[in-house]
């Protein structure tokens, strides 16, 4: 039997947020790790310039990323264990957990740079 898809029942916010805070952990110059744990803190959150925000060589639209700067996102993401309750919006610290979470949704709200 296939493991159930979204088995913590995230929203659809939620499922973008993680999905974004995934994609952001995979860059080492915004992050720091811990080996010990395998947490990763987020150090920067990019900033839209239009409807649209790079992170790495992909490209968000803004409508996707409401819940990076939404504290209920955060609150219910550290409930489910994804994300650690300490760092909130301004430095997000993603649990081995979320890192490793299947959201679905990456190649849907991660597109390849056009520039």
């Amino acid at each position: 039997m296939p493991a159930k898809k979204n088995p913590l029942n995230l929203n659809s916010l939620q499922l973008k947020t993680l999905t974004l805070l995934q994609e952001l952990a995979r860059h080492p110059e915004i992050t720091r790790k811990d080996e010990a744990t395998g947490k990763v803190t987020i150090d920067e959150l990019p900033r839209p310039h239009g409807n649209h925000f790079h992170i790495g060589p992909r490209v968000v639209m803004s409508a996707n990323a409401t819940g990076l700067h939404n504290p209920a996102v955060y609150l219910a993401l550290a409930r489910k264990g994804l994300v650690a309750p300490a760092g909130g919006i301004e430095t997000p610290t993603l649990t081995a957990e979320g890192l490793s979470y299947d959201t679905g949704l990456r190649d849907v709200i991660l597109h390849g740079s056009d520039h």
